[in-house]
Order: structure tokens, then C-alpha cells, then sequence
């Protein structure tokens, strides 16, 4: 009897031990969900397209003989339109500067000068340096009477851009108007001034 009492008990826990065998199989851990990184934002390195903005700085003008010199404050608005070749970029600019610059003892002013430029450079990714060269047309007061005289330009410069649309830089230009209009004096001006411009 305890024979037959004890075979099945032996059967019982062997029939028992799956059961109990699959209850320690530990349960497979939830995949993690990992939220997607949103990119930093990254200004384009691409410099093609059309541009308008404002610029404000120092300008001092020279002459032969010492006849007309000063210096003082040169502001105004520009735009131009650029093209993105890689490494290269190329472009054309116009600029309008009024100026407060006195350049003689009688009231003599420089009142403001026009620009329409070339524009080359090289492509640094956010950075853009450019070299210029073109037409620049003053008008200035002297003696009291109003006088103007076309001339050439050409400076250096470079851009930063803070976002796809905004760039801030500095430009330096130098002009030459010579004889200026028939007066004999060859008139020379230097500016030196900071740049904002939004790019569409």
C-alpha cells in the first residue's frame, strides 16, 4: 500500500514540474522607446538668392593738396542678389549711403554716395569672405554749391549667417573720384561699416 501510495506521489510531482519550471521563466523586458532627436538647427551654407538690408559705419575723406578732408558718420540701405557655385560665390550689389561728413572750413559736406558693384568670394560654409569692385557716383557741397562726379570703388568684406534668412557683417571700401567734377582735386574716401541683411 505505501509502495503504491508512494509511486504516485512521485508521479504527481513529476507531472508538477513543468508548471513549476515554467513559473520561473522570467518575463522579457519591455523594448525602451527612445524619443527621436530633434537636429540643431544649422544656418545654410548656400549663398544663392536676393538680399536687402542696411549698413552704418565711419567714412574719411582725403584730397590732393589737403583741400577737402574729414571724417564722420556714413549710413544707408543696400541689396543685390548672389550665386552659390560650391566654393565660389559670385554677385552684384547696389548701396545708397547718405553721409554727415564735413570736408572743408566753409561748409563744405560730402552728402552721399551710390555704388553698383561685383561682387566674388569664397564660400566658408556659414562664413562668406568677398572681395568688390565697381562704380561709385558722389555728390558733395562746396562753396555752396552742389557737385557730383562718378568714381570707382573697391573693398573687402565678409557675412555671417545667424539663421537661413539673417546675416551681419563688415565692410571695408575705398573710392576714388578723380578731378572731382572739374574742380582739379582728386577726392578719396574710405568706410569702414557694419552690415545687417535679410536674404530671400
Amino acid at each position: 500500500m505505501k509502495t503504491k501510495f508512494a509511486a504516485t506521489a512521485i508521479v504527481a510531482l513529476m507531472l508538477g514540474l513543468p508548471a513549476n519550471a515554467g513559473g520561473l521563466v522570467q518575463p522579457a523586458p519591455e523594448p525602451q522607446v527612445v524619443p527621436e532627436a530633434v537636429p540643431l538647427y544649422t544656418p545654410t551654407a548656400d549663398w544663392s538668392g536676393g538680399y536687402i538690408g542696411a549698413q552704418l559705419g565711419y567714412g574719411d575723406v582725403t584730397s590732393t593738396g589737403g583741400v577737402l578732408d574729414g571724417n564722420g558718420s556714413i549710413g544707408g540701405i543696400h541689396a543685390g542678389y548672389r550665386m552659390d557655385y560650391g566654393k565660389f560665390v559670385g554677385g552684384a550689389e547696389i548701396s545708397y549711403d547718405v553721409a554727415n561728413i564735413d570736408i572743408g572750413t566753409f561748409g563744405d559736406t560730402l552728402d552721399n554716395v551710390a555704388r553698383l558693384k561685383l561682387i566674388a568670394g569664397a564660400d566658408l560654409g556659414k562664413t562668406l569672405v568677398y572681395a568688390s569692385v565697381g562704380a561709385a557716383r558722389a555728390n558733395a557741397t562746396i562753396g555752396g554749391v552742389d557737385m557730383s562726379d562718378n568714381g570707382f570703388e573697391f573693398g573687402v568684406g565678409a557675412d555671417y549667417a545667424l539663421s537661413d534668412r539673417w546675416t551681419v557683417g563688415g565692410e571695408v571700401m575705398a573710392h576714388r573720384f578723380n578731378d572731382f567734377a572739374g574742380s582739379g582735386v582728386d577726392l578719396d574716401a574710405t568706410t569702414i561699416q557694419a552690415k545687417v541683411a535679410y536674404r530671400f
